[in-house]
């Protein structure tokens, strides 16, 4: 499988400083827009993607629009919601400014309390790292051989790479930050998994 995750367009929740999940989310900005459209277009002139047979997303808002975006120039125009490609699941934090979110329960540091649920009927670390790589093999098996292309988020894509990589987490010393609708692709064979590029944003900084 060529397993092709793009994340989404720059969105309207992070600059009001909210967290947003399925229900909080308010969808793209107009640079967002933008950026996914760039992306779009870079698909339609190179047509490195032209080997989709599936367009997956994550339910988000911000995920189903750049989906929506792409789903014009892919050759799969039908986009095929996965919940497992969501974020950290809130719970009930969806939707609330991070100061709500500190005055209600407190500021911790996820890694450092892995088995911590980030709120009440939302998702700890451990959880987290367990659902990414269960996600990855989930359609390396359904989609052997194939490419997909599958829209997600910044922490999905960094969770793929610690755990297939086996990458410790580093704390402060660095960070992997993938900058929105950037490509981050893996290909895997007979379960061996290869990163073929990680943040590729060309089409954001082309003439």
């Amino acid at each position: 499988m060529r397993l092709v995750l793009v994340r989404h367009g720059e969105s309207d929740h992070a600059r009001r400083g909210l967290i947003a999940g399925v229900s909080g989310c308010t969808g793209l900005t107009e640079r967002g827009i933008a950026q996914a459209q760039q992306l779009a277009n870079r698909l339609a002139n190179t047509g490195e993607l032209n080997a989709c047979v599936a367009l997956l997303s994550s339910p988000v808002l911000r995920a189903r629009q750049t989906a929506e975006i792409l789903a014009t120039v892919l050759p799969a125009k039908k986009i095929e919601t996965d919940c497992d490609l969501c974020e950290l699941h809130p719970g009930e934090a969806d939707g609330l400014s991070w100061e709500e979110y500190r005055s209600r329960y407190g500021s911790f540091a996820l890694q450092a309390y892995p088995d911590r649920p980030f709120a009440p009927g939302g998702e700890s670390w451990s959880d987290f790292v367990g659902r990414v790589p269960a996600t990855l093999d989930r359609l390396a098996e359904r989609f052997a051989g194939q490419t997909v292309v599958a829209v997600s988020h910044a922490g999905f894509i960094v969770v793929s790479l610690l755990e297939r990589l086996r990458i410790p987490p580093s704390g402060e010393r660095a960070r992997l930050d993938p900058v929105h609708t950037s490509l981050t692709e893996w290909w895997v064979s007979d379960k061996i998994w290869c990163l073929e590029r990680y943040n590729d944003t060309y089409h954001l900084f082309s003439v």
